[in-house]
């Protein structure tokens, strides 16, 4: 009798089960699989060396270096002549004639005046009000400050205190208030800070320490005394920045005899003569400027720019320029096929059976660079970069023109970069023109060159010219 633990291989179950095993060992295998595959792919890519592409912009070589400068200008402080309580006329920053009215003092805070002005004089002003109430802008506001100044010395001048009729003095009386003029053209300003007397040949290094800055207002509600400082009146247009230079960057503008200065307070950019002085032992950039000083007169430290990096065009980093050597041909041996109008060289040689044939080899040309020769009936003083891989050192090529003959045999180098726009390496021909530690500006007019907004290889020590990448 069979035993019931005997099946028949043949039993519907067990099949059953041996179809699930295979089964579930498929899927179990294809995954394994692809998890290996996944890790070989993790592997390799963390071990490979990843090529980093660089995208070509144009711009300056760097920022142009910022410092701190001194204004240093020809002013002086201005005392009240007698005492009372000071009303200001002049608008503090602008410009103010001889004889301009600056300031009035009387004996109460709130002057009283008797003048009365005549109805020619009222229309005058009314009109002026109209023309500036027309001309308007929101957007500039503080012209408003400026009209209200003006508007407080035309009405002080109808009232008599212009100084006309003869009067010719710096002050004048109007109902119980002294009104004070000028004795010069200049801008006027209510500070003071204790720089008024500087110059050149006294500044100390102290007088550099912004910390120790102080500036004192001179504007005030309170009386003041005959003799207390009232305004500061700057007589001349003329002034100078003074700026702390490294020895590094005196060597570099040691040339100088001028320099463009941009100015970061408002972005204005003018030029001044440049000069390095030296102060208790250390170097100074000097630049004097005859304008511009009205948009300045309240800073005493000002914020610039020296505009020195000039140089323009494709701007690229150091680590992606690279060498090619290329063979050199005198420029009078090209020549022109006839049928394909590609410019090339006549590679003269010997056939199987021993005789003489030209075969014309059209040659990437990658630069014509001057050599200080010439030939006649060529073109002057050109030597011609082509690619080595379009001839081999021995070829002799032949002048069309006089059947001079050439050996290529000279080596030259040029510089250049991979561009990978396409996915592979190719190189591209640079000419630089200003360089910084890390990154270089090259013409975008260099035949066989680059183009705004090309893709190079960053790392150029890395890659091989025609190389696949990607």
């Amino acid at each position: 009798m069979p035993s019931r633990n005997n099946k028949n291989p043949r039993d519907p179950g067990f099949l059953s089960k041996i179809r699930k095993i295979f089964s579930l060992n498929i899927g179990t295998i294809l995954f394994g699989l692809l998890f290996l595959y996944m890790i070989f792919s993790a592997i390799l890519y963390l071990t490979s060396t990843r090529i980093e592409s660089y995208q070509v912009i144009a711009g300056p070589l760097s920022r142009n270096e910022t410092y701190t400068g001194l204004a240093i200008r020809e002013e002086s402080v201005q005392q009240a002549e007698t005492g009372g309580y000071v009303t200001y006329y002049a608008r503090e920053g602008n410009k103010i004639n001889a004889d301009g009215i600056v300031y009035g003092i009387s004996g109460t805070q709130t002057p009283e005046s008797t003048a009365e002005l005549s109805a020619e004089e009222l229309s005058s002003i009314r009109n002026e009000m109209m023309s500036f109430s027309k001309g308007f802008n929101p957007s500039n506001f503080n012209s408003t400050y400026s009209f209200k100044y003006k508007l407080e010395g035309n009405i002080l001048q109808y009232a008599g205190a212009s100084g006309s009729g003869g009067d010719s003095s710096s002050v004048v009386t109007l109902g119980n208030q002294n009104i004070f003029k000028a004795d010069s053209d200049g801008i006027v300003l209510y500070s003071m800070d204790g720089y008024e007397e500087k110059t050149t040949d006294n500044l100390t290094l102290a007088d550099f320490d912004q910390n120790s800055y102080h500036e004192t207002d001179l504007k005030t509600s309170s009386a003041v005394n005959g003799g207390d400082n009232v305004y500061t009146l700057i007589t001349d247009e003329r002034w100078s920045l003074l700026i702390p230079l490294s020895s590094k960057q005196a060597t570099k503008l040691a040339d100088r005899t001028a320099v463009r200065v941009k100015f970061l307070k408002d972005g204005m950019t003018q030029s001044g003569d440049f000069s390095i002085v030296e102060i208790e032992g250390q170097q100074f950039g000097k630049i004097d400027f005859n304008k511009g000083l009205i948009r300045y007169a309240s800073d005493r430290f000002l914020e610039i720019e020296l505009v020195t990096n000039t140089v323009t065009g494709l701007k690229i980093p150091l680590s992606s320029i690279v060498t090619k050597e290329f063979y050199k041909i005198p420029s009078e041996y090209a020549t022109t096929n006839e049928d394909s109008q590609e410019t090339g060289f006549m590679v003269t040689g010997v056939n199987n059976d021993g005789n003489e044939v030209n075969t014309f080899v059209t040659a990437t040309i990658y630069a014509g660079i001057e050599d200080g020769s010439a030939s006649d009936g060529g073109e002057s003083g050109l030597t011609y970069y082509v690619d080595k891989k379009d001839f081999k050192e021995g070829d002799v090529v032949e002048n069309q023109k006089n059947g001079e003959r050439y050996v290529v045999k000279d080596v030259g180098v040029l510089e250049g970069v991979y561009c990978i726009n396409q996915g592979f390496s190719v190189f591209r021909r640079i000419e630089l023109l200003d360089q910084n530690e890390e990154y270089a500006i090259v013409s975008k007019n260099t035949s066989y060159g680059l183009s705004l907004y090309d893709h190079i290889v960053r790392n150029a020590d890395e890659v091989d010219e025609a190389e696949i990448l990607y």
